[in-house]
């Protein structure tokens, strides 16, 4: 495993794992309901995630009824 690129960094964190254990729901569950796949789902819950399409976040946003705030949150500190 190569060291994280200093450009690949960022500070976003996002609260996937929280808030689906909030809810009781599984990730094979959010991914049938959201229609994306259980592999983008978890690289975005890993915070590998580089981008995320406008679309995905409201229907995920939508499905666990949460704000945009509330599933990604800024670090103060980069990982």
């Amino acid at each position: 495993m190569r060291p994280a690129d200093p450009v690949d960094t960022h500070a976003i964190h996002c609260r996937l794992d929280e808030l689906l254990a909030e809810r009781q729901m599984t990730l094979t569950e959010l991914s049938e309901r959201v229609g994306v796949s259980i592999v983008n789902l978890s690289v975005l819950k890993n915070d590998r995630a580089k981008a995320i399409r406008f679309t995905t976040l409201t229907a995920i946003c939508r499905v666990l009824g949460c704000t945009v705030g509330e599933l990604l949150e800024v670090r103060r500190e980069v990982p």
